[in-house]
């Protein structure tokens, strides 16, 4: 079954950047839908960037022109570049995929969550 690896987070001080990287395991086809959320401590998980097959993006507002969504076929991994980070952005990331499976059928796929701590 396809499943998904995060990495990259961790300790950054305010105004530094962290990549996250969503690699995804299993026998894909290819990805047709990615997107990442944020749940900030007792906080709901909320949408921060989405992308769908046709290459456009969507951000949330406090993130718009800070994060970048983007990812590599090859790898058949996805990618959230975060600039000028914020205690605000303090949480957990999670990557969402969309993936076409060898069957033909498409499934729905959440990364497991990584904790980004954003502090002086």
């Amino acid at each position: 079954q396809v499943q998904l690896v995060e990495s990259g987070g961790g300790l950054v001080q305010p105004g530094g950047s962290l990549r996250l990287s969503c690699a995804t395991t299993g026998d894909i086809i290819r990805i047709v839908h990615m997107g990442w959320y944020h749940q900030a401590p007792g906080k709901q998980r909320e949408m921060v960037a989405l992308s769908p097959n046709d290459g456009s993006t969507n951000y949330r507002d406090s993130v718009k022109d800070r994060f970048a969504i983007s990812r590599d076929d090859a790898k058949k991994t996805v990618y959230l570049q975060m600039n000028n980070l914020t205690p605000e952005d303090t949480g957990v990331y999670f990557c969402n995929v969309h993936v076409v499976e060898p069957t033909g059928w498409t499934r729905t796929v959440w990364g497991q969550g990584i904790q980004v701590t954003v502090s002086s």
